[in-house]
C-alpha cells in the first residue's frame, strides 16, 4: 500500500524506538500496578474486613470506580461512533483515542465488580445459576456483548494501518512485530472492494456501538434506580448516567489528546481545534448533565419524604464540600473558562477536563456511599463506626492501580500501533470515493 512517507515518519517514532521517559513513566505505572496486587493478596487473605466496607455500607469505592470505568468505556465508544458516522473532518487525529478508550475502560471497569465481591470463589455461581430477573444478570450480558462489539469495531480500524505497517520496508521493528502486522493485516492491500467492506463494516459497528452503549450505561443505571434506596429510586438514572458518560468521556479525550502531543510531538496533528471543538461539546454536555443533577435534586429536596430529606441533609452537612465541587465547580468553572473565548487555550481546555472529570468521580462517589449511610432499616446492634464509611489504603490502592492499568494499557497499544490512525489522515475521503 502505498503510504505518504513524512506522514509514517512522524506518526510511527514510538513504535520503531523505546525513550527512557517511556521506560520510567511504565516503571512508576507498574510500581502503583504491585502495590494493588499487593492489597489485593490482603484482602483475600484477611476478607473485607481490610476496607472501609460494612453491614451498611456494602458498596464504595470499588462500586464508584466501576460506573467511572465503564462510563468512559461507553463515552468512548459514543463519540468514537458518532465521530464516525458524521464524518467529521476533524476526527482523524483523534477518534482512535476515543476508540482505545472505549476498549480499555471496558477491560479494566468489570475487575472492580470483583474486587468487591466477598467470595471470588462462588463467582461462577452468576453463569451457571443467573437470574435473569436480576438487574445485576442484565448487566453482565450487557457488558460482555459491549465488550465483543467494541473488539470488533477496534479491530476494524486497525486492519488498514497494520497493511501499512506491514508494507513500509524502512520501519525499524523487531521480525515479530512485523508478522503479527502481516498476520493482523489479513491481507489487506488497499483495493476498492476491500476499502468498501471496511468502511461498510465499520458503520455498521459504530451504529451498533452507540446503541449498546446507551443501553447498558442504561441497565447500569437501573441496577440504582429500581433498588429502593434514599436517593437511588429515581426514573431519571438512565439519562442522566448517559449524559455523564459522554461528560467524563469528553474530558478524558482532551486530557489523553494533551498528553500524547506533549510526550510525541504532535501538535502539527492534535492542534488547538481540536481543543476548542471537544472544549465546546464538554461546556454543552455539563448543561445537560447539570440540568439533570439539578432535577434530580431538587425533586428529592421538594418531596419532603423523610430518607430522601435525612439524605440530602447529609449532603449539605458531612459531604459538603465534595458536593460543592462535585455539583457546582466541576459543572460550572468549566463553562466559564471554556465559554470565554479569551480563556480558550489548550492548557486551560485542558485543565477544565481534568476538573471536570474528578468532580465526576466525586459525582458518582455521592450517588452511593451517602445514600448506603442513610438506610431505611438500620441494622440492630451495629455499631456505630459501622454506619460511617471511609476508604483504606487497600481499596485506594486498587482504585490506582486501575489507573495504571489505563495508562500502562496506552502506552503498550502506542508501541503496537500508532496512537493516531495513518488510514484515516492519508485518507481524502474515501466515502465520498465510494460512492
Amino acid at each position: 500500500m502505498q503510504t505518504d512517507k513524512n506522514l509514517l515518519k512522524d506518526l510511527t517514532p514510538e513504535i520503531e524506538k523505546t525513550s527512557t521517559s517511556w521506560y520510567i513513566v511504565f516503571s512508576v505505572f507498574f510500581i502503583i500496578f504491585a502495590v494493588g496486587v499487593y492489597g489485593l493478596i490482603q484482602q483475600i487473605t484477611k476478607g473485607h474486613i481490610v476496607t472501609g466496607m460494612r453491614d451498611n455500607v456494602v458498596w464504595g469505592v470499588f462500586i464508584v470506580n466501576f460506573i467511572f470505568f465503564m462510563g468512559l468505556s461507553y463515552a468512548g465508544a459514543i463519540l468514537s461512533g458518532a465521530l464516525h458516522l458524521f464524518h467529521t473532518a476533524w476526527r482523524r487525529p483523534v477518534i482512535r483515542l476515543a476508540e482505545l478508550i472505549t476498549v480499555i475502560s471496558l477491560v479494566i471497569g468489570p475487575f472492580f465488580i470483583f474486587f468487591c465481591i466477598g467470595r471470588l470463589d462462588r463467582l461462577y455461581y452468576l453463569f451457571i445459576y443467573p437470574r435473569i430477573q436480576s438487574p445485576i444478570t442484565w448487566d453482565v450480558i450487557a457488558i460482555m456483548t459491549d465488550l465483543v462489539g467494541c473488539f470488533i469495531y477496534l479491530y476494524l480500524s486497525f486492519i488498514e494501518d497494520f497493511a501499512i505497517l506491514r508494507d513500509y520496508k524502512e520501519l525499524d521493528v523487531p521480525n515479530w512485530k512485523k508478522k503479527v502486522y502481516k498476520t493482523l493485516s489479513l491481507g489487506f492491500t488497499g483495493t476498492p472492494a476491500q476499502k468498501k467492506i471496511i468502511s461498510s463494516a465499520k458503520t455498521i459497528m459504530a451504529t451498533m456501538i452507540i446503541a449498546i452503549a446507551i443501553i447498558v450505561y442504561s441497565v447500569l443505571s437501573w441496577i440504582f434506580g429500581v433498588t429502593l434506596q434514599p436517593g437511588w429510586h429515581s426514573t431519571i438514572f438512565g439519562p442522566y448516567f448517559v449524559i455523564s458518560a459522554v461528560f467524563s468521556g469528553t474530558a478524558i479525550m482532551i486530557i489523553l489528546m494533551w498528553i500524547f502531543r506533549k510526550i510525541y510531538n504532535l501538535e502539527k496533528y492534535i492542534t488547538l481545534r481540536h481543543f476548542k471543538n471537544l472544549g465546546v461539546l464538554l461546556i454543552v454536555i455539563a448543561a445537560f448533565y447539570g440540568y439533570f443533577t439539578f432535577s434530580d435534586y431538587l425533586t428529592k429536596w421538594y418531596g419532603s419524604i423523610k430518607m430522601d430529606s435525612l439524605l440530602i441533609d447529609k449532603l449539605f452537612s458531612d459531604y459538603s464540600w465534595l458536593f460543592i465541587f462535585a455539583n457546582y465547580v466541576g459543572i460550572l468553572l468549566p463553562i466559564v473558562i471554556i465559554g470565554l473565548p479569551r480563556f480558550r487555550t489548550i492548557r486551560n481546555i485542558t485543565i477544565s477536563a481534568v476538573i471536570a472529570l474528578i468532580a465526576l468521580w466525586i459525582n458518582r462517589y455521592l450517588i452511593v456511599v451517602p445514600t448506603l449511610e442513610t438506610p431505611f432499616l438500620p441494622i440492630q446492634d451495629s455499631r456505630e463506626a459501622w454506619n460511617i464509611y471511609s476508604p483504606t489504603w487497600v481499596e485506594w490502592s486498587l482504585t490506582f492501580a486501575g489507573i495504571s492499568v489505563f495508562g500502562m494499557l496506552f502506552m503498550l497499544v502506542s508501541k503496537i500501533a500508532p496512537i493516531i490512525s495513518i488510514s484515516e489522515m492519508q485518507e481524502i475521503d474515501e466515502e465520498e470515493l465510494l460512492k
